[in-house]
């Protein structure tokens, strides 16, 4: 009898339970069209607001472009470019400091070609850009192998210039070595250039000071007629072309989770499959490839401008034919490229009754071979070449979260590869590394891309009107992001490597380039699932959230929870509070919601729950859209808020939550 009394007042409880549940789903419908229709005039109203914004700025900024009349060429015309280069390349002038101004001119239209080819639409026109891109990449190789060789030529024992007035350099005879010695900077480059005048053979190496860097030569060629040149791009041009020679152009037609344009289907360009497209494509796709194959070889020493290697618009075939292959959609290089080049000393000048005699040779600047052919090592039966040494002190501006990788340029693959680089020895207190190379080759520091993957934990939380707090607890470091309109502003703890970044607004895409050429990626893309293990969630109501979550962004607070990996591929659940004032969130005052496709709804659990339970909280009510939802427990300040809001505050923080996706790598 007590049994059955028991299973009769659990059927009860039950039967009221599925009524209450029926009521609530039957009042959701009946506002569901309405609470739909709302949200919907409100992204789009915020949508149309932001693309006029946006496009009245692109138009104000290209005609103050053309009012400036400053002669810059426009990358986006092909004449104008073609005749820069043409006159560029025909200017005599070698003087290092008139070169480097001439290559930062160089740097920025490179820049906006890079743009330029992430926009293209279109085959031939990403062709165009490519082929404009490359020639400007090769012809500053050029300009600074001139001006290298100019600063080589004016040297003997008898006659040598001392703080020479054509540039900024500090250039002078070492009083020990008695060989000479130079380095030049701008905010792009280093250049660090030694010349063996003694052919000292117990000379082992140099360091420069000043400029972190140094070498340790094995005695071949401490006694051979060679200079050595460290060559510091704080650009790295080598990866775009990398990228260049594995590709397929994707043309932008919606935009994606990540707040970024994509295409959904790709248009191939490898070099053998043009045989769906129209003929005159297809001439043009093969032309390029070897146009790109050739001048990939020719740049073995080239260098140039890192480009966004996160744009969908490249995308990596994935060619790696061994473990040494760096994969560059798992691993970054930062900090820009390391030419290690080794040349034949031009001829010196001579003093001779007064007058200045040199040699003055056609063919320019020339590489000394190393490791050197057995005819021209001293005992033909001797050792082989012995390898070469290079110290880097990591460079300020980079944040390496682990030991960094090292990688050097293979020119006839178009890659980067980790073999070939040995003894490496990471001294992390002085931010220093040493390795050695068996020749003279471009090399790059590298990290893991996804190293601060996937998130610990993560916050939104408002700051006031239009201004909003985002905090990730990344895998190795923890940061923040201030949003305040549409400017954004890094915090970190993190003092070495983001000096240069922290407390300076910027925009939401430039705060990611940014944080990305700096070694901090809390940012995905479409190889981020291929790295990084993620709850597996439905991508449109992921993006709805983010939608949702940027429109209140102003009044309530956001933050991860535990339960999100507990729920279900369809379903998010997340902690909520309103929270006005700019103090952290007190814990005790977030409340979980559950978001699915249909409908969301307040949560009965806690964070402190011992299991996931889908039950909704006593006296809530079921709600077609999150927004909905989060009204029925608002203030009516906290509603004033967000309907104050800003669209561009409102963009950026939706952007910023696209672009990092929280609910998904937490």
């Amino acid at each position: 009898r007590l049994q059955a009394e028991k299973e009769e007042q659990e059927k009860l409880v039950r039967e009221a339970k599925e009524k209450q549940l029926e009521e609530l789903e039957l009042k959701d419908q009946g506002r569901r069209e309405g609470e739909l229709n709302e949200l919907r005039h409100l992204l789009e109203k915020n949508h149309t607001a932001v693309i006029k914004w946006k496009t009245d700025a692109e138009e104000r900024e290209k005609w103050e472009k053309y009012m400036r009349c400053d002669g810059t060429p426009d990358p986006a015309v092909q004449q104008d470019i073609n005749t820069y280069m043409s006159l560029w390349r025909d200017d005599p002038e070698v003087d290092i400091t008139v070169v480097l101004k001439q290559c930062n001119l160089a740097l920025q239209l490179i820049e906006e070609l890079e743009v330029l080819l992430r926009d293209a639409t279109h085959p031939q026109e990403s062709h165009k850009h490519q082929e404009a891109l490359i020639n400007l990449q090769e012809l500053i190789h050029w300009k600074h192998l001139l001006a290298t060789e100019e600063l080589l030529k004016p040297m003997s024992q008898a006659f040598f210039f001392f703080n020479h007035p054509c540039f900024r350099a500090s250039a002078d005879i070492d009083t020990e070595t008695g060989n000479m010695q130079t380095v030049v900077k701008d905010d792009n480059l280093t250049l660090c250039l030694w010349a063996n005048l003694k052919k000292n053979p117990r000379f082992k190496g140099l360091n420069f000071e000043e400029a972190g860097l140094g070498f340790e030569l094995p005695k071949q060629l401490a006694v051979s007629n060679v200079a050595v040149r460290i060559l510091h791009t704080r650009y790295d041009h080598l990866s775009l072309l990398a990228r260049m020679a594995h590709l397929r152009i994707r043309t932008p037609s919606h935009r994606s989770l990540t707040g970024i344009e994509e295409a959904p289907a790709d248009v191939d360009i490898p070099k053998q499959e043009e045989a769906k497209g129209e003929e005159e494509v297809k001439e043009d796709d093969e032309t390029q490839q070897q146009r790109v194959d050739e001048e990939v070889q020719s740049l073995q020493g080239s260098e140039g401008r890192k480009g966004d290697l996160t744009s969908p618009t490249v995308q990596l075939t994935a060619m790696y034919d061994s473990a040494q292959v760096v994969d560059l959609m798992q691993y970054t290089p930062l900090g820009g490229v390391l030419y290690y080049d080794v040349f034949h000393l031009p001829p010196q000048a001579h003093q001779v009754c007064g007058w200045e005699i040199r040699q003055l040779l056609d063919e320019g600047l020339q590489v000394f071979p190393y490791p050197m052919e057995k005819s021209h090592l001293d005992d033909s039966d001797g050792p082989s070449c012995p390898p070469v040494g290079v110290t880097v002190t990591l460079p300020d501006s980079v944040v390496f979260l682990e030991a960094p990788q090292v990688a050097r340029w293979d020119a006839a693959g178009k890659q980067w590869r980790t073999d070939g680089i040995n003894d490496v020895s990471y001294e992390e207190a002085e931010a220093k590394i040493s390795f050695t190379m068996d020749s003279f080759q471009p090399v790059v520091l590298m990290q893991e891309t996804y190293a601060n993957f996937p998130f610990q934990s993560w916050e939104l939380r408002p700051l006031g009107q239009d201004s909003a707090l985002f905090t990730v607890d990344g895998a190795l470091i923890k940061l923040s992001v201030t949003v305040q309109g549409n400017q954004c502003m890094l915090q970190s703890e993190q003092e070495r490597g983001l000096s240069h970044l922290t407390g300076k607004w910027m925009s939401r895409p430039a705060l990611q380039r940014a944080m990305l050429n700096a070694g901090i990626n809390i940012f995905v893309n479409e190889y981020t699932d291929k790295y990084v293990s993620a709850c597996g969630k439905d991508p449109l109501t992921e993006h709805a959230a983010y939608e949702q979550m940027a429109l209140f962004a102003s009044a309530l607070a956001f933050s991860w929870s535990k339960w999100n990996a507990k729920c279900g591929a369809q379903h998010l659940v997340l902690q909520v509070c309103e929270h006005l004032s700019p103090a952290p969130v007190p814990k005790s005052e977030w409340s979980l919601y559950l978001l699915g496709a249909q409908r969301s709804q307040k949560l009965e659990i806690t964070e402190r729950s011992e299991a996931f339970s889908p039950d909704h909280y006593p006296g809530s009510d079921f709600h077609s859209t999150f927004i909905h939802m989060l009204q029925d427990d608002m203030s009516a300040d906290g509603l004033a808020r967000t309907r104050e809001s800003s669209y561009l505050f409102i963009d950026t923080v939706q952007s910023l939550l696209c672009s990092t996706r929280p609910l998904l790598y937490s």
